[in-house]
């Protein structure tokens, strides 16, 4: 008889947890409070307790081809970065290709997630429900929790002195959904994350002034990279991986700060990192330089107090006639329906690898997508999911609590020597090497030299090309038969909607391939060396 396995949430993480459920022969129901799939990625005029918000304009920050599901490309005419209607669009797709439909109860909330009596021995979970005001309590062999981390908003007015006394609106970034109403208004914005860089970016096109006040800066990016390509595809390769290895912390730290100044000098703009040590998140803006460039937006340190109309900030200067302040400053992790089974304690999240309570008698319980990782979550949530489906069916085991706990500790200490201790960095990962450390456990990592040996034109994609999801189907379980032609059309998928002017292409001698060729070699070369 097939295990029956809660999915909470269908939203990117329930969806691609229904597939993963219904590929291993398990037996899903999905639980989605809202009348229909998408989660964050659907935009709503009005903001729902609950659930994520979003404003109208998101624009996906990773590109389609780093994004997608592992055994279904996004449609070559799709743009590489997608508006939030387009990533719900295939959402739509994916979800009646599949037809995962017929496993989402809509309008119906978790109240709570507890252990059935006997859990020691059989590892079930009680699972209670409403709809309509009807509650329902079900048995499950298995948990996977798919609801986010973008629902609580942080708002920490208790940082800024003197919020009491300011006579104009404030707000968490949260509840903004587009420009209209802040026409000629004076708009302050805490906070330099995307969602601050965005909502700066738009509001300035119609305020009369808007400023930026951040505490820590940041380095800022565009979507576009080398020849125009997008910037995660020439970013993530596992060529450029193996070189940040091999390459001192310090000498990394040098190039990339040279790298993200390639574009505009930071210093100057007021946005250079105070601790450049540490490897943040950058934030992913086309426009941003440019509007400050030309003055729509200042750049400010942190406030240190607030009057009646005025923000004082902590380098002495002082803005009148503030209107709006917008608080971009982030989410508060919380599963309330699951008590105390995710702790959050020490500035560290208690989970294994991002995903296990390690304090559980059975491992029936998984986290689906609390992760954020310095690339697209889709393939992270997917290999999260595939791996988990697999434990519940008892393909896959887990090491002993101790050995958990002892990786949690190792894993929190080198997440803050790379990203720091601020909350916003607790989920923070690397992108390719958290992907590899799935694909082992599920075993579905490429052996590159395996590929080299019997497919030379693919080891050299892998190495060199794009690390995106389709190279966790050449091998292993789950392995799909049109990974390979999708890894070798992706260059394809990726030109073909910009290429909307007929001309003439000059046909040049593919010496790049060369190169790539030598440059593997030396990667083997280098291997065998340190074996020596």
């Amino acid at each position: 008889m097939a295990k029956k396995v809660a999915v909470i949430g269908a939203g990117v993480s329930g969806l691609i947890s229904l597939k993963c459920c219904v590929d291993e022969g398990l037996e899903p129901t999905c639980f989605e409070r809202t009348e229909d799939i998408g989660g964050l990625w659907r935009f709503k005029e009005n903001v729902e307790d609950g659930r994520a918000s979003i404003y109208q304009s998101v624009i996906s920050n990773t590109s389609k081809e780093m994004s997608c599901f592992s055994d279904f490309p996004m449609p070559e005419d799709f743009p590489n970065f997608l508006h939030n209607a387009k990533v719900l669009e295939y959402f739509r797709i994916f979800a009646k290709k599949f037809d995962l439909l017929k496993y989402i109860q809509f309008q119906t909330t978790v109240l709570s997630v507890k252990k059935h009596p006997d859990f020691a021995s059989s590892g079930q979970w009680v699972v209670v429900t409403e709809n309509n005001g009807k509650e329902q309590s079900a048995v499950f062999d298995g948990v996977l929790v798919c609801t986010g981390h973008h629902i609580i908003p942080n708002l920490p007015l208790e940082s800024f002195p003197g919020i009491q006394k300011f006579k104009g609106q404030y707000f968490h970034s949260r509840q903004y959904k587009h420009p209209e109403g802040f026409e000629k208004k004076r708009i302050l914005v805490i906070g330099i994350g995307n969602s601050a860089s965005d909502i700066a970016v738009e509001l300035c096109k119609k305020a009369a002034q808007v400023f930026i006040s951040t505490r820590h800066g940041s380095w800022v990016m565009s979507r576009i990279s080398e020849d125009g390509y997008p910037w995660d595809v020439v970013f993530h390769t596992r060529f450029k991986i193996m070189l940040r290895k091999v390459v001192p912390q310090t000498v990394i730290r040098w190039m990339m700060g040279k790298g993200m100044n390639h574009w505009f000098n930071h210093e100057n703009y007021g946005l250079i990192p105070k601790n450049r040590n540490l490897v943040k998140e950058p934030v992913v803006n086309d426009d941003l330089p440019s509007r400050i460039l030309y003055g729509a937006i200042k750049v400010k340190s942190t406030v240190k107090e607030l009057t009646e109309t005025s923000a004082i900030f902590e380098d002495g200067t002082v803005e009148e006639n503030i209107d709006i302040i917008v608080f971009a400053t982030g989410y508060t992790i919380s599963f309330p329906f699951l008590e105390d089974l995710v702790k959050i304690e020490n500035n560290m999240v208690s989970l294994y690898k991002f995903m296990f309570p390690p304090q559980l008698e059975k491992s029936t319980l998984a986290c689906i997508g609390l992760i954020q990782p310095l690339g697209s979550i889709f393939p992270a949530a997917e290999l999260q999911a595939r791996w988990a489906t697999r434990v519940f069916k008892g393909l896959c085991t887990l090491p002993s609590e101790r050995t958990m706990m002892e990786d949690i500790i190792k894993r929190n200490k080198k997440r803050i020597e790379l990203f720091g201790e601020s909350n916003s960095q607790l989920l923070q990962t690397n992108h390719i090497d958290y992907l590899d450390e799935l694909a082992v456990e599920i075993g579905v990592k490429p052996d590159i030299l395996s590929f080299l040996l019997k497919d030379p034109k693919l080891a050299v994609k892998l190495c060199f090309g794009p690390c995106n999801s389709f190279q966790y189907r050449l091998v292993g379980p789950g392995q799909w038969n049109g990974a390979r032609n999708a890894i070798f059309t992706q260059k394809q998928r990726i030109l073909k909607p910009l290429k909307t002017r007929t001309i003439k292409t000059s046909s040049t001698f593919p010496f790049s391939f060369l190169l790539k060729i030598l440059g593997l070699l030396a990667v083997v070369v280098a291997f065998f060396s340190q074996l020596q």
